[in-house]
């Protein structure tokens, strides 16, 4: 019996199990970028600060007005199929104001499409609704660490960019 292609296949299955693994922790690079993107529909930046940050343009990569100026160490990963983001960011001198809203949670936990090495576990009871941006956020705050996450879910009063309002979530949170 000829067991080279078992051989041949198993090697495969191998070599594909572990890129699956190790890929999405590698650091990042072009070439682990583009698997992200393409494969897990992942994109991350990192900002030295939030001055670093860009102002305009996609709102996926523009930090929400309520991040204070002198904030550091900024990370952002994002779908690149839908708004969902994670959002991480050291305080400077500037304390974080607390959360401005009283909307509840958003559609579903950010955690359920989105991972990142640097997200820490456990921040569910910790989070408060921030309503002052485009999207609605849920933000955790440890110390001079701040964490918060959306899935897209719009702002009590949000407009879409052609200055239409933004439609809200039709039902309670699936959390």
């Amino acid at each position: 019996m000829n067991r080279r292609p078992l051989v041949i296949a198993a090697a495969t299955v191998g070599v594909l199990a572990t890129a699956a693994v190790a890929l999405p922790n590698l650091p990042q690079n072009p070439v682990t970028d583009t698997i992200n993107a393409r494969v897990y529909k992942e994109k991350g930046m990192r900002f030295a600060s939030a001055a670093d940050a860009p102002t305009r343009g996609r709102l996926t990569w523009v930090l929400p007005e309520w991040v204070p100026k002198d904030a550091t160490n900024v990370r952002i990963k994002a779908r690149t199929d839908g708004d969902a983001r994670l959002l991480r960011f050291t305080l400077g001198a500037t304390p974080l104001d607390g959360p401005q809203c009283s909307a509840g949670t958003p559609r579903k936990h950010a955690g359920t499409s989105l991972a990142a090495k640097w997200w820490p576990t456990g921040t569910r009871a910790e989070e408060r609704p921030e309503c002052r941006d485009h999207y609605q956020y849920q933000v955790a705050v440890r110390g001079k660490e701040v964490f918060a996450w959306t899935d897209g879910t719009p702002s009590p009063g949000a407009r879409t960019p052609d200055g239409a309002p933004a439609q809200q979530a039709a039902s309670g949170p699936t959390r």
